[in-house]
């Protein structure tokens, strides 16, 4: 019998070939450098309209993202669960199978903790993060590196990591404003 994560994760990555449109636009939605190029534009607008917070922000997310990664590399060595694309048949790959483990998705992970450590900062865009990290981990079960749980988890745990982060500078952010008298 095959398990409810396997059969997903084969109806997901059954599509790969279908679209060749579909295809290019999952292996963006991978690309690492797109995603941070994306969220560097956003960070250039919003040093226009208040740089103090932004810099602070870009500076935070940065260090977050980059101790969200090492943590989950570290996890992958710990729980040692390999890929799809390395023990299962019929996978379509797109992009060459990692040679690291596979739970949690890094890329998952990253995007969650970008997009919750945004979600409290910055409201009204909140579903800009939501729909990059969402398109970010489909692409990566899409693309044949991750099962639908490796996502789950990188979300959960990229998740808390940018929503407890960004509660603190938000709380930080109005406690200096309260003492300026702000």
């Amino acid at each position: 019998m095959v398990n409810w994560d396997t059969a997903l994760f084969h109806a997901v990555n059954g599509w790969v070939g279908w679209s060749p449109a579909l295809d290019w636009f999952m292996a963006q939605c991978s690309a690492a450098g797109n995603v941070v190029a994306l969220i560097a534009v956003w960070f250039v607008w919003r040093l226009w309209v208040n740089w103090r917070q932004s810099v602070l922000a870009a500076s935070v997310l940065g260090v977050l993202v980059g101790a969200g990664d090492f943590a989950g590399a570290q996890l992958k060595f710990w729980i040692a669960r390999p890929r799809p694309c390395q023990i299962l048949s019929n996978v379509h790959e797109l992009t060459a199978c990692g040679a690291s483990f596979s739970l949690p998705s890094n890329h998952a992970l990253n995007a969650a903790t970008a997009a919750a450590f945004l979600w409290v900062l910055f409201p009204s865009t909140r579903w800009v993060g939501v729909a990059l990290a969402a398109l970010v981990g489909l692409s990566r079960i899409y693309l044949g590196a991750h099962y639908p749980t490796d996502v789950l988890a990188g979300w959960a745990f990229g998740g808390a990591l940018g929503l407890g982060a960004g509660y603190a500078v938000a709380t930080l952010l109005r406690a200096r404003d309260v003492s300026r008298g702000g």
